[in-house]
């Protein structure tokens, strides 16, 4: 029984050499994984504008309260303010280049501070500016807040300390690392669904038939091939990424996550494939099943991408282990539950 599966995954796996898509898919997975302490750098700028290093923005400051002002932007980082006697002055700086943004803060009759910034109109530059000016306004007014607190007929709960965690390390194992994880598992579902509505299409799904195979086993085969095509993949991308400076932990707990959703996924291609033949209709229900099930999830506590989070950084306990293995309980009812579909289906109706 294992040698006609076995036999079926193999012929699977070097039909792959030849479907161009799935070999670009893969490319472009190893070109991540491979350079991923390059990528990261340019990839973290779009996330988190305000972590780049190595950026200073001048900024001219003018107006009544702007000594108030300078002292808070002074300290922040990568900012370098400078105090102009008037307005017309500052904007004469910043038109002439010598200032990225300008900040003109004035007093109210009623005692607040109105600050009016200006920024570069519609360049690379902006975002950064933007970003960082935004950091630098709200100090100023965590500082107007606490000068000003006497005045107020009850204190108000004090705001939670600043707390800034690095954007390089969060990318890489909230984004980076679950991104090679899970689209090996994407890409393994999409393979059967191809796979399956391909032999039903062009008729050799017939030949086979003729064969001592049953239907039930040449699934079974097709489903091996590309549920084990993703903890595979999984493995190598975590060598990579740990070539090039990552150390992820936990690694048998998170292959045992990928094949879980691996097999989860093969076993709902498998019943899309045979509820909808067609291939232009099996391919996108199956990739809203697989959007829901793993974006869906995305944000919860335990969800997949917080759980392979956890595990990735060692911060996973028992909870995250018992996670795991509900997934895994999980994506072996999802196949036991296709197995009985399989058992049910007239091949020749399809």
């Amino acid at each position: 029984m294992s040698d006609s599966r076995l036999t079926i995954a193999k012929r699977e796996l070097s039909g792959l050499r030849k479907e161009k898509t799935i070999l670009l898919a893969l490319a472009i997975q190893l070109f991540i994984a491979a350079f991923s302490s390059f990528l990261v750098v340019g990839l973290v700028s779009l996330y988190d504008p305000g972590s780049v290093e190595g950026y200073s923005i001048d900024v001219a400051v003018a107006g009544e309260s702007a000594d108030d002002l300078l002292a808070v932007a002074s300290r922040q980082d990568g900012l370098e303010p400078t105090r102009y006697s008037n307005p017309a002055t500052a904007y004469r700086s910043f038109q002439s280049g010598a200032s990225d943004a300008v900040l003109i803060a004035n007093r109210r009759p009623s005692g607040r501070v109105s600050v009016q910034a200006t920024v570069p109109d519609g360049n690379v530059q902006t975002t950064i500016v933007v970003v960082r000016l935004r950091e630098t306004l709200r100090a100023y007014e965590r500082a107007e807040r606490g000068q000003l607190a006497d005045r107020l007929e009850s204190m108000p709960l004090e705001l939670p300390p600043e707390e800034r965690s690095n954007p390089y390390y969060d990318f890489t194992y909230t984004v980076l690392v679950p991104l090679l994880l899970f689209l090996p598992v994407f890409i393994s579902g999409s393979i059967t669904v191809d796979s399956i509505t391909e032999e039903l299409d062009q008729g050799t799904m017939e030949l086979l038939r003729v064969t001592p195979i049953t239907f039930g086993r040449i699934l079974d085969g097709k489903l091996l091939a590309a549920a084990l095509l993703a903890p595979v993949q999984a493995l190598l991308w975590l060598g990579l990424l740990s070539l090039n400076g990552t150390q992820v932990a936990d690694v048998p707990a998170l292959l045992a996550l990928v094949g879980a959703f691996s097999l989860l996924l093969t076993a709902i291609g498998v019943a899309v494939s045979l509820l909808a033949p067609d291939r232009r209709v099996a391919q996108p229900v199956y990739s809203v099943c697989a959007l829901a099930l793993i974006g869906g999830t995305a944000t919860l506590p335990n969800g997949p991408v917080n759980t392979v989070a956890r595990l990735a950084i060692d911060s996973g306990g028992p909870e995250t282990t018992a996670t795991v293995a509900g997934y895994g309980l999980f994506a072996i009812g999802v196949y036991a539950a296709t197995r009985w579909l399989i058992d049910r289906t007239d091949p020749a109706a399809l």
